[in-house]
C-alpha cells in the first residue's frame, strides 16, 4: 500500500469522560509465511504495495468518498445512542473498511467499467473510505457529555430545538479548528517521531493491514468476502438483539440476576443490596465486540476497578457514613436504593454518594497517568517541535527564494533542519500534503470563528474562547501519543482538566450559572478539537465526512433530546438511559464553580494516593520493565481502565460484557489463531455499529409511542410492577 492509514481508531471512545480505545495486538506475518506478498518488516514506514497490486494515481474519488459519508453517518447516528446510553463512542474505521470494501466490489461486478463507479478499485481508494468514514462517524462526543449536562444545569434552552443554530456552530468549530490543527501534527507524531517513541498506532495499523490483506492478489479477494459476510451478519444479528430485546428487556437484554433472587427465593435483603450497587449480566453486542479486540489485561483491569469501587470501597463508605444513597424504591421494592446520584451537590446538608466520592480518584489517575507518561518523553517532544518549527522556517525561505529575496535567520534555521534530521521520509509527495498557508490559514480563521461563536452565543469572552482552542491543541498532544503507545487516547483525563483549569480562571469572578456555561462550553471546545485531531487521516476525505457530521449529529441528538426527555431533566427517575459521561461533566461543573471545592476529604487523600501510585508505575514501566524485562508490563493494572470504571459510576454490566468478550478472544486467538485473523475484527466492528443503530431505530419507536415501555414486559427488572 502506497500510504497506510495515517491514523484510524475503533473502540470506546465515550465522548467526554472516556476515551478507552481498543488494543489490539499486531501480528505480522513472517516472511516464509508472506508467499507472493511482501513482508510487512517496519511498522514506521509505508507499507509496500502487494504484489500484483497496480499503483493509485489518484485514489481520492467521488465513490470512494460518498461510501465513506454514508457508512461514516450510520457509525455517527449509532454513536450519539452509544454515548448516551453508556459514556462511549466507537470510531468507524474498521466499519467503513471493510463495508466499503464490500460495496465497492459489488459496483465493479455490477457495473463493471463504468467511469467513476465501476473501475478497478485498490487499497488506498478503501483507506480513503475509512478516512472519510471516520470523519462523517465524528463529533458524536459533544452530544453525549458536555451539551446534555447544560441541559441539565438549564444553561440553554428548555427545548434543544431552539439552539439548533448555535449546537451546529459550536460543532463547526470543534470539527474544523480540531480538523486544521492536526495537519502538522500528522507529520510530527507519524513521521517525525515515531520510531524514536515506538509510537506503533496498534488498531490504525491493524486496520491498514486489514485493508492491505484484502487486496492481496493471492486468496486476497476470498478473504475479503469472508470479512464483508462476517461483518454484515453479525451487523443484522446485533441491529436485531437490541430493537427485539426492549420488548422484553430483563429476559433478553438484561440479565438482573440478584433481582431473581430477591423475586424468587428466601435471599431478599442481601439479594436486593447486590442489585443496588449495579451487579448484573448484560447481553449488549457493542461491548463483547470491543472485548474481542481489547486484550485481557485492559479488560480484566476495568473488571477489577469495578470490584474494588463498587464491591469493596462504596459498601464500606456507606457503612461507615461517609457516602449515603437515595431510596427509589417502594412497596415490595421497598430496599431500592440509587448509589450513583450527582445531584445536590455542595447544599447544606448534603452527603456525596459513592459514585461521587469515586469520581475524583477516577480523574486523578486519569490525567495524572496520561501526564506522566508524556513527561517522560518531553525532551523528545522538545527536540521534535525544534524541528517542526525549524522545518517551517526552512519553507518560508524556500517562498523567499522563489522570489528573489533571502533571509540569513530561516536560511541558518533551515540548514539545522536538514542537518539535525535523522528521521523517516515522509511517504507522502509533496503534491499530495495539505499546503502551510491551507491549515494555518484554516486554523487561525477558526479560532477567530470560535470567538466569534462564543461571544455572541455563548457570552464568553475571545480571550477564553482562545484559552480553550490552545488547550485542545495541548491534549491533541496528550491524547495522540497516548493512542499511539496504548491505543488509550486520555480524552477523560483532557476533558476533565479543561473542566478545572476554567473552574479556576472563572471561580469568583463569575456568577455560578455563568461560570458553569462557560466551564462547559470551554469544555466543549478543547475535549472536542482534541477529539478530532486525534485522527490523523487523510484530509481531504475526513474533511468532506466532518463536513457531514456537523450537521448529522445535532440531528440526531435532537431526535433523542425529543424521544427521551429524561436525557436532559434530571428531576425524571426513570431513565431507559444513565447518560454517565453527561452526570461526570455535570458534577465537576458544579463542584469547580462553587466557593469552596465539595470534594470529601476522604476522597481527595485516597485520589492523591492513587494518583503517586499511578506515576511511581508509570516511572517503574519506563525505566526498569526495559530491554528483557519489558515482558512483564503485560502484568501492570491499566490505569486508563480503571480510572474509566471509577468515572464512568455503578455499573458492572459494560465491564462484565467487555471481559467475557476479551476472554472469547483470548482462547479464540490461541485455539484458531486463523479463523481470528480473518473474522475478528469484522464481527467486532459489526457487533459495535449493529447496536448502535438499532438504538436510533428504538428512539424513532419511542416517538412513535411503540417502544417496549409501551408495549413490551418489564417482567424481571428491579423496581417493576410484575
Amino acid at each position: 500500500m502506497g500510504a497506510p492509514v495515517e491514523k484510524s481508531e475503533y473502540g470506546g471512545d465515550e465522548g467526554g469522560v472516556q476515551e478507552k480505545r481498543v488494543s489490539v495486538e499486531v501480528v505480522l506475518k513472517p516472511e516464509d509465511e508472506e508467499s507472493e506478498d511482501e513482508a510487512i518488516t517496519d511498522l514506521f514506514t509505508s507499507f509496500p504495495i502487494p504484489k500484483g497490486v497496480e499503483p493509485e494515481p489518484n485514489p481520492l474519488t467521488v465513490r470512494a468518498v460518498l461510501t465513506g459519508i454514508v457508512l461514516g453517518s450510520l457509525v455517527n447516528a449509532s454513536n450519539v445512542y452509544l454515548g448516551l446510553k453508556t459514556g462511549f463512542t466507537f470510531p468507524a474505521t474498521m466499519f467503513g473498511a471493510i463495508f466499503g470494501y464490500g460495496f465497492i466490489i459489488l459496483l465493479t461486478k455490477v457495473l463493471p467499467g463504468v467511469p467513476g463507479i465501476g473501475t478497478r478499485f485498490g487499497p488506498q481508494e478503501n483507506s480513503i473510505i475509512q478516512a472519510s468514514a471516520t470523519g462523517a462517524g465524528g463529533m458524536a462526543g459533544l452530544f453525549v457529555a458536555g451539551l446534555p449536562a447544560m441541559y441539565r444545569l438549564s444553561l440553554l434552552s428548555e427545548n434543544p430545538k431552539d439552539d439548533f443554530g448555535r449546537i451546529l456552530t459550536i460543532t463547526l468549530v470543534c470539527a474544523f479548528f480540531g480538523l486544521f490543527a492536526a495537519v502538522p501534527l500528522r507529520k510530527f507524531f507519524i513521521i517525525n517521531v515515531a520510531r524514536e517513541l515506538n509510537l506503533i498506532f496498534p488498531t490504525p495499523t491493524a486496520t491498514a493491514i486489514c485493508i492491505r490483506s484484502m487486496h492481496a492478489v493471492s486468496g486476497g479477494a476470498a478473504d475479503a468476502v469472508r470479512k464483508v459476510k462476517a461483518l454484515g451478519f453479525t451487523f443484522l444479528g446485533a441491529f436485531t438483539h437490541i430493537v427485539v430485546s426492549q420488548y422484553a428487556d430483563g429476559i433478553l437484554h438484561n440479565w438482573h440476576i440478584f433481582t431473581w433472587f430477591y423475586i424468587w427465593s428466601g435471599y431478599k435483603n442481601g439479594a436486593l443490596n447486590i442489585e443496588n450497587w449495579g451487579w448484573y449480566i448484560q447481553l449488549t453486542p457493542a461491548f463483547f465486540g470491543s472485548g474481542i479486540l481489547v486484550g485481557l489485561n485492559a479488560a480484566v483491569s476495568w473488571w477489577l476497578g469495578t470490584v474494588v469501587a463498587w464491591g469493596l470501597i462504596g459498601p464500606l463508605l456507606v457503612h461507615y457514613g461517609v457516602c449515603a444513597g437515595k431510596p427509589i424504591g417502594e412497596g415490595k421494592w421497598e430496599g431500592l436504593v440509587n448509589f450513583n446520584s450527582m445531584s445536590g451537590i455542595g447544599t447544606p446538608g448534603w452527603i456525596p454518594s459513592p459514585r461521587y466520592w469515586m469520581l475524583w480518584p477516577g480523574v486523578m489517575v486519569l490525567i495524572v497517568y496520561s501526564l506522566v507518561e508524556f513527561l517522560i518523553h518531553i525532551r523528545v517532544i522538545y527536540d521534535g517541535v525544534k524541528y517542526a518549527l525549524r522545518t517551517f522556517a526552512g519553507s518560508i525561505n524556500d517562498a523567499l527564494q522563489s522570489r528573489g529575496k533571502n533571509n540569513a535567520f530561516l536560511q541558518k534555521q533551515a540548514a539545522k533542519a536538514n542537518e539535525e534530521s535523522t528521521l523517516l521520509e515522509d511517504f507522502a509527495p509533496p503534491e499530495d500534503q495539505v499546503p502551510i498557508w491551507v491549515w494555518l490559514t484554516g486554523s487561525i480563521t477558526f479560532v477567530v470563528v470560535a470567538c466569534i461563536v462564543c461571544e455572541l452565543q455563548f457570552h464568553m469572552n475571545a480571550g477564553l474562547a482562545i484559552l480553550a482552542c490552545i488547550l485542545g491543541l495541548v491534549f491533541a498532544f496528550l491524547s495522540i501519543y497516548g493512542g499511539a503507545v496504548t491505543d488509550t487516547a486520555p480524552l477523560t483525563a483532557s476533558s476533565k482538566a479543561s473542566q478545572l483549569v476554567f473552574g479556576g480562571i472563572t471561580k469568583g469572578h463569575y456568577p455560578v450559572q455563568d461560570a458553569q456555561r462557560i466551564n462547559l462550553i470551554a469544555g466543549n471546545i478543547a475535549s472536542g478539537t482534541a477529539d478530532v485531531a486525534t485522527n490523523l487521516l487523510q484530509f481531504y476525505a475526513q474533511a468532506a465526512g466532518a463536513l457531514v457530521s456537523i450537521f448529522l449529529a445535532p440531528g440526531i441528538f435532537v431526535l433523542f433530546m425529543s424521544a427521551y426527555p429524561c436525557i436532559r431533566d434530571q428531576t425524571i427517575e426513570h431513565c431507559p438511559f444513565s447518560a454517565p459521561s453527561v452526570v461526570a461533566w455535570q458534577a465537576v461543573a458544579e463542584a469547580v464553580t462553587l466557593p469552596k471545592l465539595p470534594i470529601p476529604l476522604s476522597s481527595g487523600i485516597f485520589a492523591i494516593v492513587c494518583g503517586v501510585v499511578c506515576a511511581i508505575q508509570a516511572l517503574v514501566k519506563n525505566f526498569y520493565l526495559v530491554g528483557p524485562r519489558e515482558k512483564y508490563r503485560s502484568y501492570l493494572p491499566n490505569w486508563m481502565s480503571i480510572g474509566v470504571a471509577w468515572v464512568l459510576g455503578i455499573d458492572s454490566g459494560y465491564a462484565n460484557a467487555i471481559l467475557f468478550g476479551s476472554i472469547t478472544s483470548w482462547w479464540w486467538r490461541k485455539y484458531f489463531p486463523k479463523g481470528f485473523e480473518t473474522y475478528a475484527f469484522s464481527v467486532a466492528a459489526g457487533l459495535v455499529a449493529g447496536e448502535g443503530l438499532g438504538g436510533v431505530v428504538n428512539a424513532a419507536l419511542t416517538l412513535g409511542g411503540v417502544d417496549g415501555t409501551k408495549k413490551g414486559s418489564m417482567i424481571a427488572l428491579p423496581g417493576e410492577d410484575w
